[in-house]
């Protein structure tokens, strides 16, 4: 089965929010991080999503860092905001602040905190997707959010026009697989040890934390599937696990870790705000000694 197609490109990573040493935004640095991750093998961003600390950002900042990304990258590079809230109507105001900005399309995840049901949380999508013209891309996260997109709810959401993806975070293979088999939503990997796994299957790509700090490496995997050679895709899956684990299974969330590695390595990050620590030196120790084995860096 080949892959579908993909809406906002094939490889994306889902970007830090960089933030200056006293904790505000960063533009320069959110620029330069953009500029390099496109350099070396992004051809999407995923900006103002959990991992770009969406939770503590206010709406003028995510509005802010769009457009400065969007004036380095050009027109040629898909760019996905993060507009999901707890709050439909808030969510609509930030969709109209994203397409002002530059946004080329949009990442809604299910509300969170109040649980809704499946009836409220398809009345909640189909809004947010009538409200502009930007294409919408579902996040399905339940570990996050309390509450999953039932693969029937996904079904019957694919049928609106303006709903064109998945980022998939469900842990539910057999359920994304029917999904994938009943629509043509262009499913993304949200999970990055699944990267190989979804691509094999017929997803459109990934949304990838860790492609903050290795993209080449995580844009190699899905090249070497495509190209026919599924062995080598799956080589490369494998070496890159032991960082994939280091980022994303260290018991701390993965801004954390992909900004302690990024700080390492001499791109831009700055800290993360509160609620959230920065890595102590061991995690950093551990996730810059990863990264150097992955990528032969000493």
């Amino acid at each position: 089965m080949t892959p579908r197609t993909a809406p906002f490109g094939r490889t994306l990573c889902a970007m830090v929010t960089p933030f200056t040493p006293t904790g505000t935004l960063d533009v320069d640095g959110a620029a330069r991080l953009a500029a390099h991750l496109v350099a070396k093998g992004c051809d999407g961003l995923v900006l103002n999503g959990t991992t770009g600390e969406s939770p503590t950002t206010t709406d003028a900042e995510k509005a802010e860092l769009i457009a400065a990304v969007r004036a380095v990258v050009g027109p040629g590079v898909s760019l996905v905001a993060g507009v999901g809230t707890a709050d439909t109507r808030h969510t609509v105001e930030l969709t109209h602040a994203a397409e002002k900005a530059g946004a080329d399309g949009v990442l809604v995840v299910t509300p969170y905190y109040s649980k809704p049901p499946q009836e409220s949380i398809e009345a909640h999508f189909r809004q947010v997707a009538d409200a502009s013209g930007l294409p919408v891309m579902l996040y399905d996260i339940p570990g996050r959010t309390g509450t999953r997109i039932e693969p029937e709810t996904m079904i019957r959401l694919a049928g609106h026009p303006g709903i064109v993806a998945v980022k998939d975070c469900s842990y539910d293979f057999l359920g994304t697989q029917k999904v994938l088999a009943a629509t043509e939503l262009a499913y993304y990997a949200g999970c990055d040890e699944h990267i190989l796994a979804l691509y094999a299957v017929g997803a459109a790509g990934c949304v990838s934390t860790v492609a903050n700090v290795v993209p080449r490496q995580v844009a190699a995997i899905l090249d070497a599937f495509e190209s026919g050679e599924t062995a080598r895709a799956t080589e490369l899956q494998l070496q890159a696990m032991p960082l994939i684990e280091a980022v994303m299974a260290s018991g701390l969330p993965g801004t954390v870790t992909a900004k302690a590695l990024l700080e390492r390595i001499g791109l831009p990050a700055g800290p993360v705000r509160a609620p959230l620590l920065p890595a102590g030196r061991e995690t950093a120790d551990e996730l810059l000694r990863c990264h150097e084995e992955l990528t032969g860096a000493r």
